[in-house]
């Protein structure tokens, strides 16, 4: 490899870091969201930095190629941010779906509420 493409991967790490915590430090990304672009960033920072450690683990694994590693473990990242972001779909609907029902019935309520006071007004 040669020394643009290290100093791509460190500065590409190194975006993916800052963007994490600039859009953290904003409240356009809450705490639990940001552990898997943290870890993300981290690792791809500590290749960027030592490429032999991407050497290494993929002789260990017993992948061939170097790079085939880094989509693999890509892949499961964004796998597991989907599945994060699949769970909390799945929280903020059952939600809302209960406070749809609560209002419905409070709004029965009081409708009925209206019709009693309505008819003891009426002579």
């Amino acid at each position: 490899m040669t020394l643009a493409s290290y100093l791509l991967g460190i500065g590409a790490a190194l975006l993916v870091l800052v963007s994490v915590f600039e859009m953290l430090r904003r409240g356009q990304l809450r705490e639990r969201h940001t552990l898997w672009w943290l870890t993300a960033g981290i690792i791809g920072l500590v290749v960027g930095i030592f490429p032999d450690i991407l050497n290494s683990a993929a002789q260990v694994i017993g992948v061939e190629a170097p790079i085939n590693l880094v989509f693999f473990l890509s892949i499961v990242v964004l796998f597991l941010v989907c599945l994060q972001q699949s769970s909390e779909l799945t929280r903020a609907e059952n939600r809302s779906r209960t406070l749809a029902e609560q209002v419905a019935l409070l709004d029965n309520r009081l409708e009925r509420v209206e019709d009693e006071l309505s008819s003891r007004t009426r002579p």
